[in-house]
């Protein structure tokens, strides 16, 4: 297994890996608008995964869904590199991974240009100081809201009743639309949704092994 150091040098060469840091606000992302065109080679739905980690999710969900493009979003390298690996293993054209701070997230991606977004179990920051940090906050839903087109959803899985709750709070607060949501996934996931519990991050194992309940909610503009 390649070192952090090694894993941060060949990021750079995959192709199927894109990076866009502060520096790069002025000039902004050259595949903005244009990540179907460009690098997918197809117009397919856009689906982001949003803190992917090391992206199984985003590789899990490509694999089930042919006919969509997933891009998934983390800031460190040496975890998005084993998703990114494993994608041209399986040889997964619909596959690419951004290395960005959500927070430029707006300046990657055109208006109406994302029809889904997944939010797989980011940090809770449960400390009221570090509000703005949730990725459901509404400063955050405003940059979503900028490319997400109005029939997208946002998916949020999470083993945190804290952060569960305060998000359905932001809905009712934004006035957003709540399609659905569950404090326990796995006991009441419908049975035409079953890639929601078919497909498991590397933190969901590890907090379905300890007896956590999931929570997810699917709510939109």
């Amino acid at each position: 297994m390649p070192s952090k150091l090694q894993k941060f040098a060949e990021y750079e060469t995959l192709p199927n890996c894109f990076s866009f840091f502060f520096e790069n606000l002025k000039d902004g992302f050259r595949y903005k608008a244009k990540w179907n065109k460009d690098i997918f080679k197809d117009e397919q739905p856009l689906v982001l995964e949003l803190g992917c980690g090391k992206g199984e999710y985003t590789v899990g969900l490509a694999t089930k869904n042919a006919h969509k493009n997933y891009v998934g979003v983390d800031i460190k390298s040496n975890r998005i590199w084993t998703g990114a690996k494993s994608a041209l293993d399986l040889k997964l054209n619909n596959v690419a991974f951004l290395r960005s701070r959500i927070d430029f997230i707006d300046s990657c991606f055109a208006e109406n240009e994302v029809d889904e977004i997944w939010i797989t179990f980011p940090d809770p920051q449960p400390q009221k100081t570090r509000q703005k940090k949730r990725l459901t906050h509404p400063l955050f839903l405003s940059r979503y809201k900028k490319f997400l087109k109005p029939s997208g959803f946002i998916h949020l899985k999470t083993d945190s009743t804290s952060l569960y709750e305060y998000t359905l709070e932001v809905i009712k607060e934004q006035n957003l639309k709540l399609h659905w949501h569950t404090n326990n996934l796995y006991k009441n996931c419908p049975e035409e949704r079953q890639e929601l519990v078919n497909i498991k991050t590397y933190y969901e194992q590890l907090f379905t092994a300890k007896g956590e309940d999931i929570k997810y909610i699917l709510f939109g503009f």
